[in-house]
């Protein structure tokens, strides 16, 4: 269940790559890391971005979890948790203090924007598991 075909609208059928949210997710977490290696040293952000690096691990984790999944219950609970970490890590993003230097603002937003789209894919995921 990890590879889903995103398929563009105006694509012939079969001509679109596979889709890795597996990836997706784990490129998540690490680039998350990797921002909070760059945050200012202080003592808020030390503990956010400790908070931003188990949510962001988490969600990805969980996702590995819900592809091997034991049935729906326990999917949908999987993703339902993705979905939730992913909420969370946002907030860590937005409580992380850059000191407003442009390259962490920049990041942080693109950082924000992913978690935004995974937080929409994993609501689209509900609702099209529904049972």
């Amino acid at each position: 269940m990890s590879e889903i075909t995103n398929q563009p609208s105006g694509v012939p059928a079969g001509t679109a790559k596979p889709y890795d949210l597996e990836e997706r997710t784990a490129q998540f977490a690490e680039n998350c890391r990797d921002f909070v290696k760059k945050l200012p040293k202080t003592n808020s952000n030390f503990e956010y971005g400790k908070q931003l690096i188990r949510s962001s691990g988490s969600q990805a984790a969980n996702y590995i979890e819900a592809n091997e999944s034991l049935g729906r219950r326990d999917f949908a609970m999987r993703i339902k948790i993705c979905r939730k970490e992913t909420k969370e890590s946002c907030l860590w993003l937005r409580l992380s203090d850059t000191n407003n230097i442009p390259e962490l603002e920049k990041e942080r937003k693109v950082l924000m924007d992913e978690a935004l789209q995974l937080r929409k894919i994993f609501t689209s995921i509900l609702e099209k598991s529904k049972f």
